[in-house]
């Protein structure tokens, strides 16, 4: 697994087990300024997931071990992500790009192809789908979380939420099946790079769980001992 770039903060995960392939797109990206992660096979881009979030996917489908269709499969149906999967394949019969549009590709690039093209691609993809989250709402149980005017309601009631605390709030709800570590709130919420542990986290999920206890004492997020924090079923 490796890293690229620090400019434009756009994660994208590139799943592709042909190390040249694999190559050429992540130094695509990073001369894009992209933040890249590189992993050659279905699992290891699983693996990613549960660490980090990310804006796009480009995804093999002859991948070892997990496939392209059953990693999409995982994301859609389990996880419950709508970021968007640029499919990877040598196969370009109209059924087959069908099936996998079924499965929830948003879109497909057939090999051999031009960097250039897939970057323009992405670029299309993540403007879309920056536009589509920045008026979304979403629902748990009686919070309504509104992500265009950064407010949280418990039964119509706005909670006063500091900056990290919506943030967090916000990661929950829109992964909910998500179990989120220490570190990845930490990151992800600050912005920052986590240095070990320290009660932060916890002070502010149970700042959190007070302020959701003044209008409804059903349980917001569960604690996963031993591993993180997750959105209460």
């Amino acid at each position: 697994m490796q890293m690229c770039g620090n400019g434009n903060n756009q994660r994208v995960l590139i799943i592709e087990d042909d190390e040249h392939i694999n190559g050429i797109i992540y130094d695509g990206l990073t001369a894009d300024k992209f933040l890249c992660t590189q992993a050659y096979s279905g699992s290891e881009g699983k693996m990613n997931l549960a660490h980090r979030e990310y804006q796009l996917i480009v995804l093999d489908l002859m991948l070892p071990g997990l496939s392209g269709e059953e990693f999409m499969h995982y994301l859609r149906k389990d996880l419950k992500s709508g970021v968007p999967v640029i499919i990877l394949s040598a196969k370009d019969q109209l059924d087959h790009k069908l099936n996998l549009f079924a499965l929830g590709a948003d879109d497909y690039v057939t090999k051999p192809f031009e960097i250039e093209e897939l970057i323009a691609r992405i670029h299309v993809h993540i403007k879309r789908n920056a536009a589509d989250e920045s008026s979304k709402e979403y629902k748990h149980k009686n919070l309504l979380l509104d992500s265009t005017a950064y407010s949280v309601k418990v039964k119509d009631k706005t909670l006063s939420l500091t900056r990290q605390e919506y943030k967090i709030v916000e990661l929950l709800v829109r992964n909910p099946t998500r179990v989120f570590t220490k570190q990845d709130l930490y990151e992800l919420a600050w912005d920052e790079i986590y240095m070990g542990e320290d009660k932060t986290i916890t002070v502010h999920i149970s700042n959190i769980r007070n302020k959701i206890k003044r209008y409804d004492s059903e349980p917001y997020i569960d604690t996963i001992w031993g591993i993180g924090f997750r959105l209460s079923k």
